[in-house]
């Protein structure tokens, strides 16, 4: 299953999505049968095809399957595990795409909370978390709530991660888009 999983994540990194769903759904019906309906592993599963139907912009089918591993999450690895804050990630982005601000709110501050707790306060998945509420803020127009989540993250990127990194230079990017917004200009 999990070889499955591999190629259908080669398939959508091609944007072959067409191939890579009918192997996610088969490596989720191998985990289900094998490991049973409630194992992290199924979990990681239905996470997987829940974010292809993110990218084909079917989020009426991504929701339930995110729900699902979440709930999987929270049972076997617990309510504070990281995996439990990539998923509350992944639904928040749902919901952010949705425009339903005020469902993806309490789901990216608990992701935080957790990724700070469990990796720390200076860590790059704390970084990404910072920066998933800074365009959520962003995107109500709440620019002063936004900049100290975009500026934390921006920090913690380039003391984590160094300078020239892709991710620091996704989160000055972030920080550039959010003065644009406010007419910061310089």
């Amino acid at each position: 299953a999990m070889s499955l999983n591999n190629l259908a994540g080669l398939y959508v990194s091609l944007g072959d999505y067409a191939r890579a769903e009918p192997l996610y759904k088969r490596a989720l019906e191998i985990y289900e049968k094998s490991l049973g309906a409630d194992h992290p592993d199924t979990a990681m599963s239905l996470n997987n095809l829940a974010g292809l139907y993110v990218s084909l912009g079917d989020y009426a089918r991504a929701e339930p399957l995110y729900k699902r591993a979440l709930e999987i999450y929270e049972k076997t690895l617990g309510p504070d595990h990281p995996n439990t804050a990539t998923l509350l990630n992944n639904l928040a982005e749902l919901y952010l795409h949705l425009g339903d601000y005020a469902r993806a709110e309490p789901l990216y501050k608990r992701a935080m909370e957790i990724t700070e707790k469990s990796l720390g306060p200076e860590h790059p998945s704390t970084a990404t978390s910072l920066n998933n509420l800074a365009v959520l803020y962003s995107n109500l127009g709440d620019y002063a709530r936004a900049e100290p989540f975009c500026k934390r993250a921006l920090e913690i990127k380039e003391k984590a991660l160094g300078p020239e990194h892709p991710d620091t230079a996704t989160s000055l990017d972030n920080l550039a888009v959010l003065c644009l917004r406010k007419g910061d200009l310089k």
